[in-house]
């Protein structure tokens, strides 16, 4: 900025050659400047005026505009703000494979009192009673009269439950929305699915959480709002598990078994395709814990994952393909079946006596404890184990459910000599049914190593190594054999080809030894022998055949039938078309009327 100077010396020195007083100039000038000034000031007040003025006029132009939207929206009811994260009320579907639905959410409402806003609580109470007959009114007569000023009536009702307390009309009954967890199918799959519940609750919304079964396993995944909705697929065909759970049911009221599970899986991929534990129980009304008592009698007991048991003969097949991997034996190599069989004080009896000596094959196929015996003994107990561990019998299976771990096997303290013998066939090793269907499966499959899973898979899983595909096909062989001709002919399915093992195992007391009248029998199938795809166990736990003049107990008379059954009912529905055997042509002779 140039300022103009007050006394300039050109005009000072003109004023002083004409005579006048240079002093006016000055004054002159500053008046000038004092102008000037003036005038940038008024122009800076001016601007900011109007700056500020727009300023105002814009913010109550959004003012103004924001009532307007204000008053056209519908009335709604103020809501009370509190601290901490939101509840997220949504969880995503359970899908069987092929999409149909296992589990979704329902809305509905929550039913909730405050009681200083009643206008008649023992009217309440009592009209409440009408509805709920499983309400106290005597309980809800002195909560609704005491010092709470709020309480929850009922979690969940429904829409004709949420009428009839409308018609109370009470203005200290209130109702909340939220969600529920609905299993539109029942009891179906109940061990699969576990259940839900409710964790942090508010008055207009509440977390469901799973609470067992893959609903556990899967909270997180089910609850992420990242997925956008997308349900959890699992590996499970409803139709096939609907088809098995129906002729369980049956076959254990028909054996007057304790309880009962069976499991259908994939050899390939490891895909569960039906599990069932009975009894079991509906997810919708999920039932409570046992508190005292034995756990494995309650409903939520799932005996497929969780039940552990000496399941018996279905165990030699694991010491016979081991002995013909390992070069010891073949399938026609003949073993010392003499008995009893001594060690120390133990005896190793057959059922009945075979004779001096069995084929490998006849030892699967007639189930000679002595025969698989010694076969073990040319195994060793370091080889022995070895080869159990790596078919996962050593450790709680890796299936997705919470259950899984409680599913240890029991082992024996001191891997002798002894239990060498008798783990070969069953004995002094317990495990799970699941367990079986996952050693099945890693043994007959080609021979390489699967882990369940309940999750739906895009291929084979093509594992460790197990046994050669040679020995394989002959352990197929050898199970088909036994159905033809041996222990399980009541298992022949026409057109499936179906091989398996039988197995009795005497049921352990609680305090020691074995009851002489309680077995847990169980059936290990593969179908088709020569295609293997699918494998199936069955286990009755005490189950008693009773058609014949004395009770029967073994596999062959009652897990057998259950699993033929079973069989001749789900592999349609597995996609599997029967194989006919068509006549010899050669052996038909043309006649005439």
């Amino acid at each position: 900025m140039i300022r103009r100077p007050l006394r300039p010396l050109a005009r000072i020195l003109k004023a002083r050659e004409r005579g006048e007083n240079p002093d006016s100039i000055a004054r002159e000038n500053l008046r000038l400047r004092h102008e000037e000034m003036r005038d940038k000031a008024r122009n800076r007040a001016e601007g900011r005026l109007l700056v500020l003025g727009m300023t105002f006029f814009l913010a109550f132009s959004m003012i103004g505009a924001r009532m307007g939207a204000l008053a056209n929206m519908p009335a709604q009811e103020p809501r009370s703000t509190a601290s901490g994260s939101p509840i997220i009320g949504q969880r995503a579907d359970i899908t069987d494979r092929n999409g149909r639905l296992l589990a979704t959410n329902f809305e509905t409402y929550a039913l909730y009192a405050q009681p200083p806003q009643m206008i008649d609580p023992a009217r309440a109470a009592h009209e409440l009673v009408a509805i709920f007959p499983e309400l106290n009114e005597e309980r809800l007569l002195r909560d609704f009269t005491g010092e709470r000023r709020f309480l929850w009536v009922r979690r969940q009702i429904s829409p004709e439950q949420m009428q009839a307390v409308h018609d109370i009309g009470d203005p200290g009954l209130l109702f909340g929305p939220r969600e529920m967890r609905l299993y539109p199918n029942g009891s179906l799959a109940a061990h699969i699915l576990g259940g839900a519940s409710y964790g942090r609750e508010g008055v207009d919304s509440a977390e469901v959480i799973g609470v067992a079964g893959v609903e556990r396993q899967f909270d997180a995944f089910l609850r992420d709002p990242a997925n956008e909705g997308a349900p959890l697929e699992l590996s499970i065909d409803l139709t096939v598990q609907a088809a098995m759970e129906q002729v369980l049911h049956g076959g254990m009221v028909m054996m007057n078994a304790k309880g009962a599970t069976a499991i259908i899986m994939d050899v390939h991929t490891g895909e569960i395709l039906a599990m069932a534990s009975l009894p079991d129980f509906d997810p919708n009304s999920r039932p409570a814990v046992l508190t005292t008592g034995d756990q494995s009698d309650s409903p939520l007991f799932n005996r497929a994952v969780q039940g552990v048991y000496e399941l018996g003969s279905v165990f030699k097949v694991f010491a016979v393909a081991q002995a013909i991997e390992l070069g010891l034996a073949n399938a026609q190599t003949m073993v010392d079946t003499r008995g009893p069989m001594t060690w120390g004080r133990f005896r190793i009896r057959d059922f009945r006596n075979y004779g001096a000596a069995l084929s490998a094959t006849d030892i699967i196929v007639k189930s000679s404890n002595i025969g698989t015996a010694r076969l073990a003994l040319m195994v060793g107990i370091d080889r022995q184990r070895a080869f159990l561990e790596r078919l996962g019998f050593l450790a709680p299976t890796t299936v997705e459910m919470v259950e899984a771990p409680t599913g240890a096997p029991l082992l024996p303290r001191q891997w002798s000599e002894i239990s060498l013998m008798t783990i070969s066939y069953g004995h002094g090793l317990s495990v799970s049914p699941l367990h079986l269907a996952a050693g099945y499966a890693s043994l007959l499959n080609g021979g390489t190593r699967v882990q369940p899973t309940l999750l739906r898979q895009d291929g084979p899983q093509n594992g460790e190594r197990i046994v050669s595909e040679e020995v394989s096909a002959t352990m197929r062989a050898m199970l088909r054999q036994v159905v033809t001709r041996g222990t399980a002919s009541f298992a022949e399915v026409a057109g499936y080809e179906v091989g398996g093992k039988t197995g009795t195992a005497d049921k352990p007391r609680p305090t020691g030894g074995y009851y002489p009248d309680k077995v847990i029998a169980t059936f290990a199938g593969v179908f088709p022998t020569s295609a293997p795809r699918y494998v199936i166990i069955v286990t009755l736990d005490e189950p008693v055949e009773t058609s014949g003049a004395e009770p029967r107990r073994t596999a062959g008379w009652t897990a057998v039938p259950v699993a033929a059954e079973m069989i001749r009912r789900t592999a349609p529905l597995l996609g599997l078309r029967p194989v006919i055997e068509t006549s010899d042509l050669a052996g038909v002779t043309l006649t005439s009327n």
